[in-house]
């Protein structure tokens, strides 16, 4: 994400390479160039100017130390201005009512309904028990689309599809949800193709009705500025607690990330990046920023991890792996929890300088489909028995799984390889593995102090 403002960026602060100490010409030019790299990002003109005049006096105004050089000043003082612009600091939700209730509005094809599920989803794993309601009544398949959602995450959906009546059927939800002991109501309301009044109208009677804790404005990242000018509009009508970015994947210009909050003065509190259900992250401005800056964010890496984290699981492989008992089952619940925590080359951008090495680099979403088609094409006593891996049963492999002999030959080195790390990993009294997971489960709490 934002591949093209972070390349814009970089380019900008290599004016000041070279440079001894800053002044007033360096910094200028400087600024100059930041400030287009916004406008080109569909920052409006009036703030990536206020943005890059603050910037330009703070950068001014300070001394360069003989260890830090006058680039790496400007860095560090855009990052922080940067994060500042987003709102400093994460928002959580709030879910103090019982049950809380919680309004997802916005424009229609934003990513409403799907990101519905996923807050759903997100809070179920945080051990709350939700519901959603299906209160959008006139986009065909709408109700539907919630229902198919709520199973694929295994959530209850509210629906009354004979009652025309919205306000009706969020009100009654809520009665329902006490009635069965659902402490998150999460009411997915209709969206128009743009702002008019009888969708505002609706949405106010809903919000007036049922008294959410939150409501939740959802915005396509890549409409830009349009997003931002859309946002605006609801929150003088509606006075929502909180933003929502969906389709950030495919957004290279980050204009309404950057100026959301600025605008609206409401925070951005979850971002929303591909179709899986656990594409949902909380928003933290200062790891977007320095993901901008081409930093990384190993924090968020490092959280994606331990939610995928099962210490049961994990010593049940480090014994397996300790008696050389590792095998193909084991390598595709490798592949599926890797799978889990996002798109591949999203989150090798979260390592530092992996985002700028990977920038030319095509990595397919399906990067292990070929892998996977080569295990499951294995009988189940040659996954169990990887070490009977003939020509004949690897030519049989190939042609089950549509690849070629290479392929698959490539895929035994592979995991022989993985095999005898993992091996020296957990020699020394087997325990090296699973204390290095236990101790990313700890990595974030560490890095904050």
């Amino acid at each position: 994400m934002f591949e093209g403002l972070s390349e814009k960026l970089e380019r900008s602060f290599a004016i000041l390479k070279g440079h001894g100490h800053i002044t007033e010409i360096n910094v200028a030019e400087t600024m100059k160039e930041i400030r287009r790299a916004l406008l080109d990002a569909d920052v409006s003109y009036k703030i990536a100017k206020q943005f890059t005049d603050e910037v330009k006096e703070k950068a001014l105004g300070q001394n360069v130390l003989t260890a830090v050089s006058p680039s790496q000043l400007i860095v560090k003082i855009v990052r922080d201005s940067m994060a500042e612009l987003m709102g400093s600091q994460k928002e959580d939700i709030n879910l103090k009512g019982k049950p809380t209730i919680i309004l997802i509005a916005g424009l229609q094809g934003s990513g409403k309904t799907t990101f519905s599920a996923k807050l759903a989803s997100y809070l179920k794993k945080k051990g709350k028990h939700p519901m959603m309601v299906a209160c959008d009544i006139y986009r065909p398949a709408a109700i539907e689309q919630l229902k198919v959602l709520g199973e694929q995450v295994g959530v209850e959906v509210y629906t009354e599809e004979e009652n025309k009546e919205p306000v009706r059927i969020a009100k009654r939800s809520v009665a329902y949800a006490k009635d069965k002991g659902y402490d998150v109501v999460i009411v997915d309301i209709a969206g128009r193709l743009a702002i008019d009044n009888e969708m505002m109208n609706e949405i106010s009677a809903i919000k007036e009705t049922v008294k959410p804790q939150e409501t939740l404005f959802v915005v396509d990242s890549m409409t830009g500025q349009d997003a931002v000018n859309t946002a605006k509009t609801f929150n003088d009508r509606l006075d929502y607690e909180g933003v929502v970015l969906t389709k950030l994947d495919g957004d290279t210009r980050g204009g309404a990330a950057l100026t959301i909050k600025a605008v609206v003065n409401k925070p951005i509190k979850f971002v929303s990046i591909g179709e899986n259900m656990d594409a949902i992250d909380v928003f933290h401005p200062d790891r977007m920023s320095d993901r901008i800056l081409g930093m990384g964010d190993i924090v968020s890496f490092v959280e994606k991890a331990q939610e995928q984290f099962d210490e049961k699981e994990a010593q049940k492989l480090q014994k397996r792996i300790a008696k050389n008992q590792f095998d193909f089952n084991d390598f595709l619940k490798q592949i599926k929890q890797i799978k889990k925590m996002g798109n591949v080359k999203d989150l090798a951008g979260m390592i530092p300088g992996m985002g700028k090495a990977l920038k030319d680099t095509e990595i397919d979403d399906d990067a292990f489909k070929s892998i996977e088609a080569i295990i499951h094409s294995m009988t189940p006593f040659e996954r169990e028995n990887p070490d009977v891996m003939n020509g004949s049963r690897r030519k049989r492999i190939a042609l089950g799984s549509g690849t070629d002999v290479p392929e698959v030959n490539r895929l035994i080195k592979q995991f022989s390889e993985t095999s005898r790390m993992m091996r020296m990993m957990t020699s020394g009294g087997g325990r090296k593995m699973l204390q290095t997971m236990r101790n990313m489960k700890n990595m974030p709490n560490r890095m904050k102090h």
